[in-house]
């Protein structure tokens, strides 16, 4: 009878609870705050990619710049890309002419797009070992500017 009133004076002990507790909640905790980190890379090489678009669409209108338009373009967004450690393949970059109707008036203008592949580092191999797909993510940003050139009646 003794060792009975021993043995459940043991399962009645908390000795060793918090190490229980801490065991279960540590790795939600920690897919929280890698979350936290992976996001917050994400949007900086997001806000790195729109800076790149618009230094593209900047350089598209104007005018020194006309000859070899497409691949002055490319190369002052990969510049930039590069400068900010962003060197991974997969990267576009598209340009396109168009025009805009202002008072009536047609405006030479032109579009860039740029689509960047981006890893998540922490949250991509958690989600992998519970056998999820959330390893990647394409940013995406488009900027479109007028050209800095005369303006001339629209239609034929």
């Amino acid at each position: 009878m003794v060792a009975i009133v021993a043995f459940l004076r043991r399962w009645r002990s908390d000795s060793g609870a918090e190490l229980i507790e801490f065991a279960i909640t540590f790795p939600l905790l920690l897919l929280v705050v890698l979350g936290i980190v992976d996001f917050g890379f994400l949007f900086q090489k997001y806000v790195v990619v729109t800076n790149a678009v618009r230094e593209g669409a900047r350089l598209a209108v104007l005018p020194d710049y006309k000859p070899n338009l497409d691949a002055n373009v490319r190369d002052r967004v990969d510049q930039y890309l590069t400068a900010a450690g962003m060197t991974d393949p997969g990267r576009t970059v598209d340009v396109v002419a168009s025009t805009m109707t202002i008072g009536g008036l047609c405006v030479p203008a032109y579009t860039v797009t740029v689509t960047y592949p981006h890893r998540f580092s922490f949250v991509g191999g958690i989600a992998r070992y519970f056998g999820g797909t959330f390893g990647t993510s394409t940013l995406t940003a488009t900027s479109t500017m007028r050209a800095e050139a005369a303006v001339g009646a629209c239609g034929p």
